[in-house]
């Protein structure tokens, strides 16, 4: 949450000349309802199910990059998916930066608390491990622009997609 998927993702998109698909804003498109909603109505586990559902579908569309939420990592079928579909990345921000980010956001359903700073810390250790696990190429984002970040994501996806190919030889 905060991490920047969704921007750095479209810009990485448009330099790779690949479709953007933000998997909690084609969600919203195709219940007609924003994730608040759904998380008021079917609660997390249900907004979860359909989230799951969803990326299974995605993960299968070539040419596309991918920002799923930050939760998503919490299936265990997503994370294998994920990792073995396509080149996962994570876009690890300091908790500071993005409490920094969201603390204005009122549509983020999880930070709608007493302590937003306190549940992103939890959400954060919570979550990390599945992050680092998952994830090919972990990305720092932490006093980088976003062309900075997307250039270096490039170079990375780039390094790693060779040093891939040579081990599948």
């Amino acid at each position: 949450m905060g991490a920047g998927k969704t921007t750095v993702g479209k810009q990485l998109a448009k330099k790779l000349h690949l479709d953007f698909i933000d998997a909690d804003q084609e969600l919203e498109a195709r219940t007609g309802v924003s994730i608040a909603t759904i998380f008021e109505l079917e609660g997390e586990s249900g907004f979860r199910q359909r989230e799951a559902e969803l990326i299974k579908e995605l993960v299968e569309k070539p040419g596309i990059v991918l920002a799923t939420g930050g939760g998503a990592i919490l299936n265990a079928n997503t994370r294998q998916l994920l990792q073995q579909k396509g080149v996962a990345l994570y876009l690890r921000a300091r908790v500071e930066d993005l409490w920094k980010r969201t603390k204005k956001d009122r549509q983020r359903p999880l930070l709608q608390n007493t302590d937003p700073l306190k549940k992103l810390q939890q959400l954060f250790i919570e979550r990390n491990p599945f992050y680092e696990e998952t994830a090919h190429l972990v990305i720092d984002t932490a006093h980088h622009s976003v062309d900075k970040l997307v250039a270096h994501i490039e170079k990375n996806i780039n390094d790693y997609l060779t040093t891939h190919e040579n081990t599948q030889r």
